[in-house]
């Protein structure tokens, strides 16, 4: 094996054994870029987001930039899954490039966030349409990336989808339940009981619970936490922010 995937295997090969091995790899592309950047690692069932697992979050700006897109549903991660091909947003104040995602765009540039290169690997671990893992790297400010920071941020992609073939084999075929995070836990549990309680699929759930935590102005795991802890019931429509849960 020769070229960009012997590289990632290369890269993979530190990783595999240690505790929380894509934290570790995410930390390691952010020390080997150029550039400043964090960098968010998300493995998804599907393009909009309703089923993954946030797999790395490293940098001040990664963990903010991956939740907005799981809030929402939308962004570069979203799209990326969606188009099966990169997308590379210089600059999110342009609203030509994020006509897709202009409510993303709007809150991750309130957050700091000015520019965002999403890559996504479609190849091999996951089977089902429009699914995969996204490596995407978040900047302070607008402006290009560099072929040799795109590079590494690739290998670097691909390296962790090659650990993903060394994860422990799940008795049961469903992502929710592969390498979770407790953050993601609490929401696919608040998922359920919405589903239950309203009588919804799991898509019409987590629907209704991002138009909650949209008019909530909150964040979707607090929300999910509310439901599965706190005996919050949402309405059928969302309501007036005051309606909501106490803010924690």
């Amino acid at each position: 094996m020769t070229g960009p995937r012997a590289e990632a295997a290369a890269l993979a090969a530190r990783h595999v054994g240690q505790a929380r091995p894509s934290q570790h790899l995410g930390e390691a592309c952010r020390a080997a870029l150029h550039g400043c950047y964090s960098v968010g690692l998300t493995l998804a069932a599907d393009a909009a987001l309703a089923q993954r697992v946030s797999l790395c979050c490293a940098g001040p700006l990664a963990e903010r930039g991956e939740s907005l897109q799981i809030n929402l549903g939308e962004g570069p991660c979203v799209q990326a899954l969606g188009q099966r091909a990169p997308v590379l947003v210089d600059d999110l104040d342009d609203a030509d490039i994020t006509r897709q995602w202009p409510v993303y765009a709007q809150q991750a540039t309130a957050h700091h966030i000015r520019a965002a290169f999403a890559l996504p690997v479609l190849n091999g671990t996951i089977s089902a349409q429009q699914a995969g893992l996204v490596l995407t790297l978040y900047r302070d400010r607008p402006g290009p990336i560099s072929d040799a920071d795109l590079r590494t941020a690739q290998n670097h992609a691909e390296a962790a989808d090659l650990l993903l073939l060394t994860a422990p084999a799940q008795i049961e075929d469903d992502l929710a339940h592969a390498w979770l995070l407790p953050a993601g836990a609490v929401v696919h549990q608040a998922i359920g009981m919405i589903s239950y309680r309203h009588n919804l699929t799991t898509g019409q759930a987590l629907a209704l619970l991002r138009a909650h935590a949209h008019v909530q102005n909150a964040d979707l795991s607090t929300l999910a936490h509310a439901v599965v802890h706190d005996h919050f019931t949402l309405p059928d429509t969302p309501g007036p922010a005051s309606s909501g849960p106490a803010e924690r």
